[in-house]
């Protein structure tokens, strides 16, 4: 049986039946978008909970509407479920399940060999897998598909087809989605790749067919490292200028008008989200083990996970200049999300400003319109439920996020001293006496 062509009709047809393995910011968006193309997508993830809000048509990801995820359910297309046992009976599976990094800073793949090994027993002759989790090149070779074949003996690019294709998801975005974002996919094989971009394709505006999984799995470490290199550099940028006395925002803005030659990075508190910050160390943990140093990787890292002690020393000598200790004196943080107008705190700087406030013995308190409470590792604390009012007895504000909601000319006006350490004011913080800039 020509197992390819078959799986490549029931694609055209929208017969195929999907999986999405991990149904975060990653897999709801993509379980939804193949939903709409007309296919019965069925989202597989250990938590209950979730799984319990699909299915009543209640949506947890800002960037993918209740509205939608209930019209879908409503209409058939899309369910959840904690039970593997359903991949028995699907055509193709997206594995979209989290990458984060150890304490230690080495990978962990716990998500992906789960992932693998819960699907393995159901693997069968006629399905083709996609793996989505940034990961470093090799680990579709090497980890994934021993893990489906050893005890299948499925023959790959004949009777089971795998393959890469990085998600390119960026919270918060409205102009460019999961839909109609250029979407990298390499193969196993070139049959592999051929079946996986047919699968694509039908749900996806563009599909980009590469030579390899590590091709595609390259591809994406080069997107992250370079935007990773690039703050690193200009975050390094914002540190020369404070020792030259000159404003770093100014700087940027000037180079800026050059029309060629010139791409615009700004400087911030340190790398938050699910990307930047995380996958160029996958990148040098990897050539780490081939006798290689990343220098530029490692040495944007270390000016990087440097910026949230220097966004706080900041804090610390605007308020010296105010004759005022830090110790003691009551610090509001506005934004704990890792960038603006989103509820994602994975990797966010501004927990890390925040716990060395405190640990400098500033009375820390936070506001953020989108994540009421934070919980991360033993420590606590909830966003203020009055802003003007916290902006007022407030002997510093730190503007860590800069969301689109803040009435920043009020702020200003309300304030005894702010930190913007985004460039959140904008011309009404140049040069203004109650401001300090990163």
């Amino acid at each position: 049986m020509d197992y390819s062509k078959q799986l490549l009709e029931k694609f055209a047809n929208k017969t195929a039946r999907v999986a999405v393995m991990g149904m975060g910011y990653v897999g709801l968006p993509f379980a939804t978008v193949f939903a709409e193309a007309g296919f019965h997508v069925t989202g597989v993830d250990p938590v209950k909970e979730k799984m319990d809000k699909i299915n009543r048509g209640e949506s947890y990801i800002m960037d993918v509407p209740t509205e939608k995820v209930a019209a879908l359910v409503k209409a058939g297309k899309l369910e959840g479920t904690t039970d593997y046992s359903v991949l028995a009976s699907v055509d193709a599976v997206a594995i979209c399940v989290p990458t984060p990094l150890r304490q230690t800073g080495d990978p962990d793949l716990s998500f992906i060999v789960s992932a693998a090994e819960g699907l393995a027993p159901y693997v069968h002759a006629g399905m083709v897998v996609v793996l989505e989790s940034s990961t470093y090149p090799g680990t579709t070779r090497e980890l994934v598909l021993p893990t489906l074949t050893d005890k299948s003996k499925l023959k790959l690019g004949e009777e089971l087809f795998v393959a890469f294709s990085p998600e390119r998801v960026d919270p918060g975005r409205t102009d460019w989605t999961t839909k109609n974002t250029p979407k990298v996919i390499g193969g196993m094989t070139e049959k592999c790749t051929e079946v996986a971009a047919g699968w694509y394709k039908q749900a996806l505006d563009t599909v980009v067919p590469v030579s390899s999984t590590e091709v595609a799995e390259m591809a994406k470490l080069l997107e992250n490292t370079f935007r990773m290199i690039n703050i690193g550099f200009v975050n390094e940028l914002a540190l020369m200028c404070d020792r030259l006395g000159v404003d770093v925002w100014e700087v940027i803005d000037a180079a800026a008008t050059k029309p060629f030659g010139f791409m615009k990075f700004q400087p911030g508190p340190g790398l938050g989200g699910h990307c930047i910050p995380i996958d160029p160390l996958y990148l040098s943990w990897k050539l780490r083990s081939l006798n290689y140093t990343a220098r530029f990787i490692e040495l944007a890292s270390e000016i990087n996970t440097s910026m949230p002690r220097f966004a706080v020393s900041r804090v610390q000598d605007a308020l010296n200049d105010h004759s005022k200790s830090l110790k003691g004196s009551k610090v509001l943080v506005l934004g704990a999300a890792y960038k603006p107008d989103i509820d994602d705190l994975r990797e966010s700087p501004s927990i890390d400003v925040m716990r060395l406030l405190q640990q400098k013995g500033a009375l820390v308190s936070y506001h953020d319109p989108y994540i009421p409470h934070i919980k991360h590792d033993n420590w606590e604390i909830s966003s203020v439920t009055d802003l003007m009012a916290a902006v007022k007895s407030a002997d510093c504000v730190v503007i860590v996020t800069n969301h689109k909601v803040y009435d920043y000319p009020e702020i200003l006006k309300n304030s005894q001293l702010i930190v913007d350490t985004r460039n959140a004011l904008g011309k009404l913080g140049f040069k203004n006496p109650k401001v300090v800039r990163l």
